[in-house]
């Protein structure tokens, strides 16, 4: 992985989580919060739109929105886990 994919992945990363935060009222866990639930967010994401086989191209849209659904999802099961 180069410096340019790294920083890419890091971007993307941090606004899917920051919109994710925004998305569930949550408002996110911060900086390095947010970059790491965006990343986890797009590896699940990006699994779950494929078992759905729902594809979202672009080159920045589609990965945000993908990302940022799958941290949507994956905040929404933290949430629930928090709270019992």
């Amino acid at each position: 992985m180069s410096i340019e994919q790294l920083l890419v992945l890091l971007v993307i990363g941090a606004v899917a989580g920051w919109l994710a935060g925004l998305i569930t009222k949550g408002g996110g866990f911060g900086l390095i919060g947010n970059i790491i639930v965006g990343i986890l967010g797009a590896v699940f994401g990006g699994w779950l739109f494929g078992v759905l086989g729902i594809s979202v191209g672009g080159q920045w849209l589609g990965p945000i929105v993908t990302a940022t659904a799958g941290a949507v999802v994956l905040l929404f099961i933290l949430s629930f886990i928090r709270k019992k």
